[in-house]
């Protein structure tokens, strides 16, 4: 997801397998084999250093320590606000000096296409097998061939019921919101995010690039301005909380921070259906640490390790194992974190744009500009 990611419940809320799936074309004896894997997996890890980019507070903060002292590598990590930052970092040069980007599968799957990353060793990262089998089936990298799912969820409407009066099931209670609370509502300015609710009201696809369909789009979102109070990606639970908002647009996981807040906030995804984002792990091709930054995902894969993302961020993970360790109390909590693999699978992926991301872009500044 693009995101300015500050996430970690401390920081946000409460001040604030599957082995790789290689498909056959065919059972002729002239088919060539896969390629096979270069790296060793009798390496040296001590030998070998990392550096790993992620989104601040998105991983335990003495994770890169614990993994040192057990395989000696030594482990620097940087941050990224947004994936368009890393991105940006990723693309600016031959070698990045970044050996473990964690990007969003849409952005993950356009590195790819440039050929700036590794392919993934399945046989280096056996914690694979914890994931669920819906990980391997994602879209933007089906049989997970260049990335490694870390984190997943959707988009939906995070809201008050005691100030709303009812209780939202569909993106038009926002895009046309009832009079009772125009002006208390927010929508997010990202702009994959931005069109989501007007894509799935008018029945397009969240990856459509269509320019009739984006053209009615960008009709309705420019009607739904002036109902706004604001375009908020950061700070919409701190709205439900205060009051000041009463619905709000909101990735599921934020909305769990309001709800850590306030238990009278609830999160719904509506009757169009939405999207599925998935966070993911990759390595660069350039780095010359490739077994390390494999046994670096390997170890995040480890259920008591990757569990900590639920407990601490509050959003779900694709590791079947992790999720099986979570106290049920936290799920009671937090409703929207018992969304199964196939309930999530039932929304629509995003994928890259490719040569129409300018659309996108072009319409979010018109849009935000709009008076």
């Amino acid at each position: 997801m693009t995101k300015n990611r500050s996430r970690r419940l401390a920081l946000a809320a409460l001040t604030l397998t599957s082995a790789m799936v290689i498909a056959a074309c065919g059972g002729s004896d002239d088919e060539e084999p896969a390629a096979e894997s270069t790296l060793d997996p009798d390496a040296d890890l001590s030998q070998q250093s990392l550096v790993v980019s992620n989104w601040e507070a998105y991983m335990p903060d003495d994770l890169p320590k614990r993994f040192e002292k057990e395989f000696g590598a030594d482990v620097e990590v940087t941050y990224h606000a947004t994936n368009e930052e890393i991105v940006g970092k990723l693309t600016a040069t031959d070698n990045p000096d970044i050996d473990v980007a964690f990007v969003s599968g849409q952005f993950a799957q356009a590195l790819d296409e440039q050929g700036l990353l590794a392919q993934i060793d399945p046989e280096l990262i056996p914690n694979m097998s914890n994931l669920y089998p819906e990980a391997s089936e994602l879209a933007y990298d089906p049989g997970n061939e260049f990335s490694v799912p870390y984190a997943w969820g959707t988009t939906g409407l995070c809201y008050r019921e005691d100030l709303t009066g009812f209780e939202p099931t569909s993106w038009n209670d926002l895009l046309d919101p009832k009079p009772e609370i125009e002006g208390k509502t927010t929508m997010m300015a990202t702009e994959r995010w931005l069109m989501l609710p007007a894509q799935k009201s008018l029945g397009f696809s969240v990856n459509t690039t269509d320019e009739a369909e984006m053209e009615q789009v960008k009709e309705q979102l420019i009607a739904t301005k002036p109902t706004l109070l604001a375009y908020d990606d950061t700070t919409f639970y701190s709205r439900l909380v205060s009051g000041e908002a009463s619905l709000v647009q909101a990735w599921d996981g934020w909305c769990n921070y309001g709800i850590a807040e306030d238990d009278r906030i609830k999160f719904v995804v509506p009757d169009e259906g939405s999207d599925l984002w998935t966070d993911t792990m990759v390595v660069l091709e350039s780095s010359e640490n490739k077994e390390a930054a494999h046994e670096f995902i390997n170890y995040i894969l480890y259920p008591e390790v990757h569990s900590w993302v639920v407990e601490n961020i509050l959003y779900k993970v694709p590791n079947e194992s992790a999720m099986e360790m979570i106290d049920p109390s936290l799920v009671k909590d937090y409703p929207n974190l018992g969304m199964t693999p196939a309930e999530l699978l039932e929304q629509e992926e995003l994928v890259d744009l490719g040569d129409a991301a300018p659309l996108y872009t072009e319409i979010a500044t018109e849009v935000t500009a709009a008076n």
